[in-house]
């Protein structure tokens, strides 16, 4: 049957067999991606990571209060500061969030929600928005090399490793909203320039503009979609020969855009004036001169006096950002933006590093975040660069071939700065692979079949093609396409490798029910949101890292002796403070208990940062060239004592032998040691232990500790000043 055969006609649209494939395809590359993006919901119904509780509770807010209320709402649950502080305590929330998440998540909710909790809702809308991306992600590749290879890049988008780790079930943050909104926005966009008629082109162009606008005001990381728009309208003067289309076309585009930017909050005005207004100003300029000299150039010159005007703005362009940096007149993004800009200002800012997400990019990751990928996006490069595109592609203009390239390009370089942005990577080389598969497919069906030679040779290609794309999927056994994000919610492990626990869960309901609802807890500001969120109590800082010098602050509280750290807490009316463990059960013990190692990725593992950051003298903290504790650490800062274990020795288990002191590489080997667990005049008392703790039958747990801040105590160094002032007076 041929594929243009009419199967049955719907008013005026004829159904044709084709069709019944292309619904297929999306259909079934929906069906994976929701599939792969599901299985963390196989270890229970939450959301993953730390944001989605923000945003979950500022969607809420919504869906209680309403818009108008939402963006006058200062949450005074989070970045707590006392009156007596030079600063203004709480957060706006519309000022400082991803608004278009709270309002699209809440809208579809009150739409489609029907009997279900928001919490729920919100839980199931990245792994929908991210799998209905596929549809979206077709109809943009299809506009630029056919309806094969917008398929292929569909089928690819829905197991892409990278995009799906941002967008699992459960991850209720930016990027699964941002990307469908900014490829959304591509496809009007590039719909329009592509339309011959003129008021359809004028409509869909605005509406690329503003959905544009969408996903930039829905993830702050589509930013970095500017650099290959800001590219492509550069090269457009030399790409596409209806210029006067060009000159109000683009121009319209970028207008809509920065517009309706600027009504938001964010991206706003900071945006529209700053650098990334102008990676689209100056290029729209550039394209309106650059088409005038044209015109009134002679033909033979009309290419060389445009290429001097594109480097003479480039190199004015490059002069006027390094001013702007030391003079500071041009609003720059903010430092890991900037840090994508140019990767090796990574070690400069150790509050970034600490991030893991802001891990810089392996090769070993991008391996395995792209592998097959890498190869056919390579082999889609050169059929866009070579002069002689194979007859069976459609790229009836070379501006899509141009854009394509620009993307791929920009998106690699993007990515090289941190692991979260390996998602431009992926959807530059998700472009490209598409097209050079489609090609390469579409070049092997062209053999001729009379020749049984001929058809085992078609036979052969297409299995070892679909061999080789189906290999990162299964192999290897513990860490490819699938498996990569069969892991459970973080609230389940606190972001460690150990089993999954209700610990975290069982410990933001104790402090729910059994703190007062005014109580300020200070925790490290990866928990700050789970405490806000699901224990309703006030916090002093959140993954929002809204305020790097209160951050810097706790980290200073963590690393102080008791007796500071407790001087500071009081200062900032903190109340309770929480600390997390994980640890490792051995079989020994020690005076009747068991012994433990400790480094389980809780905060005794995050201590080098918290140093780091508090920019302490780390010889003082840390055994040479390692993560170890001193002696000095453990005894004498309040992080040390609130974590109730303490060196037995240190073993090397290579040599098994072990050692009083600390040995380059040997490991710590700790003890039962809780240091406030009475009413004594301590500092801190412990009131709260997860479950985890006092469960001997597990052999790696994590526990979550809850001490209340003793405000009758009485500091010794305090005491003993005070007898040495009466005796002085005496």
């Amino acid at each position: 049957m041929n594929s243009q055969t009419q199967l049955f006609q719907i008013g005026s649209f004829n159904l044709k067999l084709n069709h019944i494939v292309i619904i297929g395809v999306l259909v079934l590359a929906f069906s994976i991606s929701f599939l792969i993006r599901s299985q963390p919901a196989d270890y229970g119904n939450e959301l993953m990571e730390f944001d989605p509780f923000f945003n979950f509770r500022a969607t809420e807010y919504i869906v209680e209060n309403g818009l108008s209320e939402y963006f006058q709402w200062h949450d005074d649950k989070s970045w707590y500061l006392p009156e007596d502080f030079d600063g203004i305590s709480g957060r706006d929330v519309s000022a400082t969030s991803q608004t278009m998440l709270h309002i699209t998540a809440a809208i579809t909710y009150q739409i489609f929600g029907g009997n279900s909790t928001l919490y729920d809702f919100t839980i199931l809308f990245p792994a929908v928005i991210g799998s209905l991306t596929v549809i979206v992600i077709f109809g943009l590749v299809r506009l630029f090399a056919g309806t094969t290879a917008g398929l292929f890049a569909s089928l690819l988008f829905a197991v892409s490793l990278p995009i799906i780790l941002r967008g699992t079930i459960g991850w209720f943050k930016s990027e699964p909203l941002g990307i469908f909104y900014a490829l959304l926005g591509f496809y009007f966009f590039f719909s329009g320039i592509r339309s011959e008629n003129k008021k359809t082109a004028f409509s869909k162009i605005i509406l690329g503009g503003i959905i544009m606008t969408f996903g930039m005001a829905s993830w702050g990381g589509n930013q970095f979609f500017i650099i290959p728009v800001g590219l492509f309208i550069l090269a457009l003067p030399f790409v596409r020969k209806d210029h006067k289309f060009l000159l109000w076309s683009i121009p319209l585009f970028v207008g809509t855009f920065l517009l309706s930017a600027i009504m938001f909050e964010r991206p706003g005005s900071g945006f529209v004036f700053g650098l990334g207004g102008i990676l689209l100003i100056i290029p729209t300029i550039f394209l309106v001169i650059c088409i005038f000299i044209q015109k009134i150039s002679k033909d033979e010159h009309k290419i060389r006096n445009g290429l001097i005007l594109l480097f003479s703005i480039l190199i004015i362009g490059a002069f006027l950002v390094t001013i702007s940096e030391e003079q500071d007149y041009l609003p720059l993004p903010s430092f890991r933006y900037l840090n994508a800009l140019n990767p090796f200002l990574t070690t400069l800012d150790p509050l970034t590093d600490s991030v893991a997400e802001h891990a810089t990019t392996s090769i070993q990751l991008s391996f395995l975040f792209h592998s097959i990928l890498l190869i056919f996006s390579a082999l889609g490069a050169w059929f866009l660069l070579s002069k002689k595109i194979p007859q069976s592609i459609i790229f009836e203009r070379n501006d899509m071939r141009v854009f394509v390239l620009i993307m791929g390009i920009t998106g690699v370089y993007v990515s090289s700065a941190f692991i979260r942005l390996e998602v431009f990577a992926s959807i530059s080389l998700i472009f490209l692979t598409s097209i050079g598969l489609s090609i390469l497919i579409k070049e092997i069906f062209k053999i001729n079949l009379s020749k049984k030679k001929n058809y085992s040779l078609k036979i052969s290609s297409i299995t070892i093609i679909f061999i080789l794309f189906t290999i990162p999927l299964v192999y290897p056994t513990t860490s490819n396409w699938i498996s990569g994000v069969d892991f459970p919610p973080t609230i389940l492990n606190g972001g460690t490798t150990y089993p999954p626990s209700n610990d975290w869960l069982e410990t933001l309901e104790w402090i729910k029910l059994n703190t007062p609802e005014d109580s300020v807890v200070a925790s490290w500001w990866d928990y700050g949101y789970w405490i806000s969120t699901v224990a309703e109590r006030t916090t002093l800082i959140d993954n929002a890292t809204l305020s790097d010098w209160q951050i810097t602050k706790v980290a200073e509280i963590f690393m102080s002796t008791p007796d500071e750290a407790w001087n500071l807490l009081t200062d900032w009316d903190v109340d309770y403070v929480v600390v997390y463990v994980a640890a490792q059960r051995l079989a020994g013990d020690w005076n009747g208990d068991s012994l433990y190692v400790l480094n389980g990725g809780g905060d005794e593992s995050k201590k080098p940062w918290f140093m780091r950051i508090a920019d302490v003298e780390l010889s003082k903290y840390l055994e040479p060239n390692s993560s170890v504790g001193t002696n000095y650490f453990w005894n004498e800062t309040l992080l040390g004592k609130m974590i109730p274990y303490n060196t037995l020795l240190h073993y090397n288990e290579e040599a098994q032998l072990s050692y009083e002191i600390f040995q380059p590489g040997t490991v710590p080997i700790s003890y039962l040691e809780i240091n406030y667990n009475d009413d004594g005049n301590y500092p801190l008392k412990l009131v709260h232990t997860s479950p985890s703790f006092t469960n001997k039958n597990l052999e790696r747990f994590s526990a979550v500790f809850v001490y209340e801040v003793n405000k009758n105590y009485i500091s010794i160094n305090n005491d003993l000043t005070i007898n040495q002032n009466m005796s002085l007076e005496n």
